[in-house]
Order: structure tokens, then C-alpha cells, then sequence
């Protein structure tokens, strides 16, 4: 992480591609995304590489989430784990390290890496093709700045790391609507955003502090800098 400090206010979409550009150099660049769950991460890195791939050319940027190192269902159930699933016991934490540090030096052929199909809720393999003429991999993921074993380790490998905010209440109706478009009663999907998201919320939003830049989930304009 760069630790540049205060940041400048950027503004907007298209001055968050800029600064990721600028940061960009001959070598690969990681931009790591992160937040609490229903933050709108995801939405930011995927605009986010749109926008920079329109800008530089196609195949500039590539969007890696944390989410396709999720646990497969069966394994969360062989752990007893189903239940908590999106809390970091339920990542294979250390294959997602491993992969970041493959992915930042591993530049003369493709690097291959796990994608997560909401439809199924489970992970795909080597859906994502990180080939040699990627600059900017944009890295999103719930526990990015957490200070713990392995999620430090990631934290070592990016050139600065983005938090996204969002209010409480825009968070948990962004989960209450993804709970239920898997399969949860209202009442379930609710009862998942306040207690499961609402326990990795807590681990997570105190990890601002180590961000780089702040960026609102409302607008994707920089609040303020670490």
C-alpha cells in the first residue's frame, strides 16, 4: 500500500480511473477496493474497470473479487460454516494471497483466477484471464486492510487500497435484495444483512483508518483521505 495520506478530492468515476492510471507504470499495478458488505464495491470495481479500459484500451484492467475464493457449499457444510458464510473463516484466505502475489508478478504469460456466480453461490474456476498486457488489476474484497493472518499479506501487495462507504441503512437494503434474489424469505434476508453482514461489518469498517483514499458508495467521490 502507498500510504500517500491525505488525498486529493477527486470527484467522481472518471477522476478515480485517472488516479489509476497515474499510478500505473511499466510494471502491474494492483488497486485493491474494499468495504463492508453491501457497500457497493463490486459496482465501483466493475465501472471502475470499464471506465479505465475505455480509456487506455481494451485489456488495460481486469476486475479480481475475493468473492471466487469463497469456500464451495459442500466444504462450508462439511465445517459446520454454511450459516456464517461471508465471514473470513469461509475464504480460503491464503489461496486468495497466494494468487494476488502470482497475479503481481507472474507478467509474461496469463495468470488464471476464480470468479463467484451469484446465481449459484458458488465459485468458478479460472473463469478470469489475467494475461500479460493487463496494467491495472482493480482487487475487491470485504477484508483487504484487515490486520490479520493471511489478510495482511494482501494488503503487502497493492499499490493503495480504496474503502468504500455507504450508509447503514443503503447497505443493508442492497443485502436484503440480494438475499432474496437467492432464494430468502424476507424476513430471512433481513435477519442475514443485520446478524451475518452485519458481524463482518464490524470487523471491517474500523480497517478505514488504513485506506488510502474514502470513497462514497453513493456518489464514487473520494470523502477523505488515511
Amino acid at each position: 500500500m502507498s500510504g500517500r495520506g491525505s488525498a486529493a478530492a477527486l470527484g467522481g468515476l472518471a477522476e478515480l480511473a485517472r488516479d489509476a492510471l497515474a499510478a500505473a507504470s511499466a510494471d502491474r499495478v494492483l488497486i485493491g477496493i474494499t468495504g463492508s458488505p453491501g457497500a457497493g464495491k463490486s459496482t465501483l470495481a466493475d465501472a471502475l474497470v470499464a471506465v479505465l479500459n475505455e480509456a487506455d484500451g481494451a485489456g488495460t484492467a481486469v476486475h479480481l473479487p475475493m468473492d471466487g475464493f469463497h469456500l464451495a457449499n459442500a466444504t462450508l457444510d462439511r465445517l459446520g460454516l454454511r450459516d456464517r458464510k461471508g465471514a473470513p473463516e469461509t475464504f480460503d484466505g491464503w489461496g486468495f494471497a497466494s494468487l494476488v502475489a502470482r497475479v503481481k508478478a507472474e507478467v509474461d504469460h496469463t495468470v488464471y483466477a476464480p470468479s463467484f456466480e451469484r446465481e449459484v453461490d458458488e465459485p468458478v474456476a479460472a473463469e478470469i484471464a489475467i494475461e500479460p498486457a493487463v496494467r491495472i488489476v482493480v482487487v475487491e474484497g470485504n477484508y483487504l486492510l484487515v490486520d490479520e493472518e493471511p489478510w495482511r499479506h494482501v494488503d503487502d501487495l497493492l499499490h493503495e487500497t480504496w474503502f468504500v462507504e455507504a450508509t447503514e441503512e443503503e447497505r443493508v437494503r442492497r443485502l436484503v435484495d440480494r438475499h432474496r434474489s437467492s432464494g430468502r424469505t424476507a424476513d430471512a434476508a433481513l435477519a442475514w444483512a443485520h446478524e451475518i453482514d452485519g458481524a463482518n461489518a464490524r470487523l471491517i469498517e474500523p480497517t478505514v483508518a488504513r485506506a488510502d483514499l474514502v470513497v462514497s458508495g453513493a456518489t464514487w467521490e473520494v470523502a477523505v483521505g488515511a
